[in-house]
């Protein structure tokens, strides 16, 4: 696993083992920045769900401002941590390890793009879709990413279901505000 450009370009990234852990194919995460490539310079952006942070990652190396990286893994988090220090870039970040819902609930911070790409299969993106959109910023994205099956919702509070892409078994679902999709 790689950053894919940016000031990072090339770094390799480390992965947790296992069949619990599926990290965003280069493809994937090259289709998803395409998708967003404006909105990334300067943004604040939440990797929920982090696992080794290579979504928030790759948004620093594209030109963020700020990355939070949200898992509820102790060993995620440490992974998140390593990248983090390998590029350099612990002083653009927030790093917590809690639950993605739980730290939804409570935060007070604003972000203007969030990546939620959870373990397949278990509601995970319908139940932070409920509290994420009063996270964002007026003009912000939400990514998801689930498995092809999975169903989300047409609307999130003010955000609306932009547009699906598929790929494989991967689906990648945009929800913009109802000014960004006008």
């Amino acid at each position: 696993m790689r950053v894919i450009t940016g000031s990072l370009r090339g770094m390799k990234l480390k992965t947790l083992e296992g069949l619990e852990v599926r990290p965003t194919t280069d493809q994937v995460k090259e289709s998803v920045f395409s998708i967003i490539q404006f909105e990334v310079p300067g943004a604040r952006v939440l990797d929920l769900f982090a696992g080794s942070g290579q979504l928030g990652i790759e948004a620093l190396s594209r030109g963020a401002s700020h990355a939070t990286f949200v898992d509820n893994r102790g060993a995620s988090i440490s992974v998140v941590r390593e990248n983090l220090s390998h590029t350099h870039m612990e002083d653009k970040s927030t790093v917590k390890n809690e639950d993605s819902i739980s730290y939804l609930q409570r935060t007070n911070e604003t972000f203007d793009i969030a990546f939620l790409d959870p373990p397949y299969g278990k509601g995970l993106v319908l139940k932070a879709l409920e509290f994420l959109p009063q996270k964002m910023s007026n003009g912000g994205v939400i990514v998801c990413e689930t498995s092809k099956e999975e169903t989300l919702p047409e609307s999130a509070g003010k955000f609306l279901l932009y547009k699906e892409y598929k790929y494989g078994k991967i689906k990648i679902t945009v929800y913009r505000t109802r000014e960004e999709n006008d």
